[in-house]
């Protein structure tokens, strides 16, 4: 366990946070690395940039999220948790995502406050005003698989498009994030 625990990532790709819940992966979906220039918009606007995605979709869809957390686990080293996004005003998923955080990166009251599970991962980061840069590693086009298609409520087979991240808080790599945005 304590050499897991030195663990520092330096990038991150879908497949391994993809595989934290679904064995097999194609479950959730059919994905594939792209170039910017093969994300057309809206969905390189949502996707292609450096900010949290709580206030990217917020903007996009002028209306404030609320989190829905599917699954979770925490131990010592790790919490992730497979989450969706929700508008507040119709509850239309805006995002599904998979988080990995490594818990000593954070401060005890944002961390504490993530794991209740209750705000979205960026307004918990944003309020407590935790220094934070985001690295974008990949941008990824899918197609929905059973499990997306479901929380989408989009025919299988329907094509998104997501990225891969991570969240550095007060210049340590202490978020892993897979966010894939509505079709």
């Amino acid at each position: 366990m304590m050499e897991h625990a030195a663990k520092r990532p330096t990038c991150v790709t879908a497949s391994e946070l993809i595989g934290i819940y679904y064995h097999p992966a194609r479950e959730l979906g059919t994905f594939t690395t792209c170039s910017v220039a093969d994300v057309p918009q809206p969905y390189r606007g949502l996707l292609a940039h450096t900010n949290h995605m709580t206030v990217t979709v917020e903007s996009h869809y002028q209306d404030s999220v609320d989190v829905e957390v599917l699954r979770s686990s925490i131990d010592q080293e790790q919490y992730c948790r497979e989450i969706l996004l929700k508008t507040h005003s119709s509850g239309t998923v805006v995002q599904y995502g998979i988080v990995r955080l490594g818990m000593r990166f954070l401060p005890e009251l944002p961390r504490s406050e993530i794991l209740q599970q209750k705000k979205p991962l960026g307004r918990v980061l944003i309020e407590h005003d935790v220094l934070r840069k985001i690295e974008l590693f990949e941008l990824l086009k899918i197609e929905c698989g059973s499990a997306l298609a479901r929380f989408f409520s989009v025919p299988m087979g329907t094509i998104t498009y997501g990225r891969t991240a991570i969240l550095h808080c007060n210049n340590e790599p202490a978020i892993e994030l897979l966010e894939i945005v509505r079709p």
